[in-house]
C-alpha cells in the first residue's frame, strides 16, 4: 500500500502568503496536511537507512 502524505488545501490568503515566503526566500514551498510518521523498530530502521543510502535520497516512513 502507498501512502503518500497530502497537500494542505490553503485558503487563498495563506496560499498568497505561501507565494509571498518562496519569492522572499528564492525556493519553492509545499504544505502538507499534518501525518504522523511511523514508529519503527531497529530492524526497520536500518533497512530503511540501507534503502536510503543505495538511493541516494531520504526516506520518510509515515503511519
Amino acid at each position: 500500500m502507498v501512502c503518500l502524505p497530502q497537500l494542505a488545501q490553503l485558503s487563498v490568503g495563506s496560499l498568497s502568503k505561501v507565494k509571498e515566503l518562496e519569492e522572499e526566500l528564492g525556493v519553492v514551498l509545499i504544505a502538507y496536511r499534518p501525518m504522523e510518521f511511523a514508529e519503527l523498530n531497529v530492524k526497520g530502521i536500518k533497512d530503511l537507512q540501507k534503502v536510503e543510502k543505495s538511493l541516494g535520497a531520504t526516506v520518510i516512513a509515515y503511519r
